[in-house]
């Protein structure tokens, strides 16, 4: 499995032939966006800086769209949809965890998640276990640092990915680092097989925007 980000809350999930897409941003948003084909598109949230579906059909390839609560089955790619509340940009939003098995990964993507109270334990015990978790930092709209590694404890997954932080600035990111108590170095994109999870345990990774 490699994931990359291209910045907001824009991961391009793939292994294979086999390419998943979370929260891309359309081109109308203030965020970069990226283009690239994709099998299945998930939306949290229906703002432009995460729903930019167009953007994944190519060539080939034209996404089935995931955008709200529910359990699917796509492509041997098994998830489940947790609805929560959001705020962003001063609006209300209804938010959507996806909970995802693919590639004998589990993978656990909060979307817009703007505060602690928002993950129930109804919730967090739904989740199950985590290999890889994708979390909102960076405070205002998303989580904050302390909120991030709170967040982390309670999930315990193998690998934890923070995403919508400003990843252009290495001042901004030297201080998340700070706050979150690690000193990892951002990498262009993660390489991960079901067999190297064993040896990880609350490992943090920092991706670099592609966008």
């Amino acid at each position: 499995m490699i994931i990359t980000y291209y910045g907001a809350e824009f991961v391009k999930v793939q292994a294979g032939d086999t390419v998943l897409a979370f929260n891309p941003i359309a081109k109308e948003s203030d965020f970069k966006s990226s283009r690239f084909g994709a099998d299945v598109a998930f939306i949290s949230v229906d703002h432009v800086d995460f729903n930019g579906i167009d953007n994944l059909t190519y060539k080939e390839k034209k996404p089935f769209v995931i955008s709200g609560p529910g359990e699917y089955e796509v492509k041997s790619v098994f998830i489940k949809g947790f609805m929560t509340e959001s705020i962003y940009k001063g609006k209300a939003y209804i938010n959507t965890i996806y909970v995802v098995r693919f590639d004998d990964i589990n993978i656990c993507y909060l979307g817009v998640l703007g505060s602690l109270d928002k993950l129930t334990s109804e919730i967090k015990e739904s989740i199950g276990d985590v290999d890889v978790l994708f979390v909102p930092v960076g405070g205002g709209d998303v989580l904050g640092p302390d909120e991030m590694n709170k967040i982390s404890v309670s999930i315990a997954p193998k690998i934890t990915v923070p995403i919508y932080h400003d990843v252009s600035s290495k001042k901004s990111t030297e201080n998340l680092m700070k706050e979150i108590g690690s000193s990892v170095e951002p990498v262009s994109k993660l390489t991960i097989k079901k067999r190297d999870l064993s040896e990880k345990e609350g490992e943090i990774v920092l991706l670099s925007s592609q966008a």
